[in-house]
């Protein structure tokens, strides 16, 4: 005894202008191909410089907001250091909420009634 699967068969649905899709009826008919892309070199020079004079803007806004920072007394180390220790508790916390999703798998509860028996908020 040989049992085979085959899906279930249901004609098809035709849309409002769209004949039944058989097996003879070719899919790319009527296919039109994207309009070509303009090559860079045709960007006009005013776009170019436009965009120049917007970064200039930026960078001089940044070099403005670092003098300031400098004047406040932050320094460059400093900022490394802060960024070390976000990410070290972003690993610290990744951590600790993988172990209350395995805990809370293993008690058949929700991480909500963890937060809730362990004292946190669901923004913690």
């Amino acid at each position: 005894l040989s049992l085979t699967f085959s899906p279930p068969r249901f004609p098809p649905i035709p849309g409002p202008d769209r004949s039944p899709l058989t097996p003879y009826r070719k899919l790319n008919v009527g296919f039109v191909p994207p309009a070509p892309r303009t090559p860079r070199s045709a960007t006009p020079q005013v776009s170019l410089q436009t965009q120049l004079e917007a970064l200039r803007k930026k960078r001089d806004d940044l070099d403005r907001e670092i003098r300031k920072l400098d004047a406040e007394g932050f320094t460059v180390e400093e900022l490394e250091e802060h960024i070390h220790q976000l990410h070290e508790y972003n690993d610290i916390k990744d951590v600790g909420q993988m172990l209350l999703g395995k805990l809370a798998v293993i008690r058949g509860v929700t991480t909500r009634e963890l937060y809730n028996e362990f004292g946190l908020e669901v923004d913690d």
